[in-house]
């Protein structure tokens, strides 16, 4: 019997839940199965969080046994989930999990990656609003080559300026520039969203051509989303903040790799005889 096997037993006949060393116990009680490890409660932990609903972290397995019953002062409560189903919502289970203090070392480590990423793309957001407008429609026109768009790394070019006619940026797809993108870039605040109006005037500053991104450092309203949405003659795209920071971690515009850490995970097939 292996020691997933063994916890499923245990939670068979445990309708309102476990925690992981209430499970531990019952499995040496019933002789289920035999524990090598210096801290096997740990080992059992490990297993169901790693096959629990709700949980998501590098080391977690994608076929799920378990799920978040509850919990018992700051330990979590576990049943079996059969075919992925429980009475909790994988959002209900995601508030339990936040008061939770049983995280796993991969689940830190993953934890602190986000909270490390979220303070660096609020540091960008920071030093673009810091820096002249000039230099954000510069940004966004490098940041588009880097993502793919364009011919070579030299086919953007800035037309911002007193008088850009509503155009902040070009790139041509095509040597010949008969395929061109338009871009327009707005440095506001988080609390100034680009409404209705300012994609209106984006859409009929690009005239003849079918391409156009804009973005923004804030968000936009319902409106301009809806606006965008409803387009059939246009294909524009808006990128709000929040994505434009994700983009430029991801491809590495105003940020640099200082240490990279790798998480392990037992490679189960090579120990199978």
């Amino acid at each position: 019997m292996t020691i997933i096997e063994a916890i499923k037993e245990v939670l068979k006949s445990e309708p309102k839940g476990l925690s992981s060393a209430e499970i531990y116990q019952r499995i040496i009680d019933q002789n289920l199965y035999q524990f090598g490890a210096k801290n096997p409660v740990g080992v059992v932990n490990g297993e169901i969080r790693r096959h629990c609903i709700g949980l998501d972290f590098p080391t977690a397995y994608p076929v799920k046994h378990f799920a978040i019953a509850g919990k018992e002062g700051k330990k979590l409560k576990f049943i079996v989930c059969e075919n992925n189903k429980s009475g909790k919502t994988i959002k209900q289970s995601q508030n339990i999990i936040d008061e939770n203090t049983e995280f796993l070392p991969e689940e830190k480590i993953a934890n602190a990656i986000d909270e490390h990423l979220q303070q660096i793309k609020q540091q960008l957001l920071d030093n673009i609003m810091s820096n002249h407008p000039d230099f954000f429609e510069q940004l966004v026109v490098e940041l588009l080559l880097k993502m793919g768009y364009g011919y070579d790394k030299k086919s953007g070019i800035v037309t911002g300026g007193s008088h850009d006619n509503g155009i902040d940026g070009i790139i041509s797809e095509d040597k010949l520039g008969l395929d061109l993108i338009y871009i327009q870039a707005k440095r506001y605040s988080n609390t100034n969203k680009v409404g209705r109006k300012e994609l209106q005037a984006f859409i009929g500053a690009m005239g003849h051509i079918q391409k156009g991104v804009f973005i923004t450092t804030s968000s936009y309203t319902k409106e301009a989303l809806t606006f965008a949405i409803q387009q059939q003659q246009k294909s524009v795209k808006l990128i709000d903040g929040e994505s434009l920071t994700d983009y430029m971690v991801k491809y590495g515009i105003g940020v640099e790799s200082v240490k990279t850490f790798n998480i392990y995970k037992i490679n189960s097939d090579y120990f199978r005889e």
